[in-house]
């Protein structure tokens, strides 16, 4: 791959309850937003395991324009817009704040914040991200 992310890509998810896993994303030194991914215990979807992982450029039918994080057994785990747990697939959603939706703990303005990801993503091919855990 030519064009690999400058800077660094981390996610710290701060906070663990049985409505998903929430992070926060820094994207070249700067918080993109708030990302939400299925909890440790969810059998719906796959926790991606604290860890540093590649992610490559995606084109699927339902997200054209994304990155995949290339995990060990499993495809498709994606960055992608949608706002609570159910919604996740095993995915991270992204989201500006932090809020309920349906009384779901949920990532709000999704759409708008995985658009800000597509425009600072757009010349890349791919990028290392690292996934912490930093639970209170």
């Amino acid at each position: 791959m030519a064009n690999l992310l400058r800077g660094s890509c981390k996610l710290a998810r701060l906070e663990m309850t049985e409505q998903g896993a929430l992070g926060v994303l820094v994207l070249n030194g700067r918080i993109l937003g708030f990302t939400l991914q299925p909890d440790e215990k969810d059998r719906s979807g796959f926790y991606i395991p604290a860890g540093e992982y590649f992610c490559r450029r995606f084109h699927g039918f339902k997200w054209p324009d994304t990155f995949e994080i290339v995990v060990p057994g499993h495809t498709a785990l994606l960055f992608h817009a949608g706002n609570v747990e159910d919604h996740t697939e095993g995915c991270i959603l992204l989201g500006a704040s932090v809020g309920k939706l349906r009384g779901n703990r949920a990532v709000l303005n999704s759409g708008r914040t995985f658009k800000q990801f597509q425009r600072e993503t757009k010349d890349v091919d791919g990028f290392w991200i690292d996934i912490e855990d930093h639970y209170l």
